[in-house]
């Protein structure tokens, strides 16, 4: 397309999420993109990019999602694990 994508946001679709009132729950929530490189640090494979949960995109329940940096475009489309904390209950 003819339009550039940055990464520094991304949208994400939460599952069961349906309506932009159900999307509200999850904001400030924390995000986990889990993957494995190659190199071993501090016996793991597995990295971590922290996100936290910023606002929603549209009214279909679609969040946007700010990462401290930004994800790779290969991980665009990628499942991320969001986590139930910080809560406001």
């Amino acid at each position: 397309s003819k339009s550039n994508s940055y990464a520094n946001t991304t949208l994400m679709k939460v599952d069961g999420v349906r309506t932009r009132e159900d999307a509200a729950w999850y904001f400030g929530k924390r995000v986990a993109y889990v993957y494995k490189a190659k190199k071993e640090v501090k016996n793991s494979k597995f990295r971590v990019m922290w996100g936290k949960i910023r606002r929603a995109h549209g009214n279909s329940g679609v969040v946007r999602a700010k990462f401290r940096k930004n994800i790779p475009p290969r991980a665009f489309g990628a499942p991320c694990r969001i986590m139930m904390y910080p809560s406001s209950i």
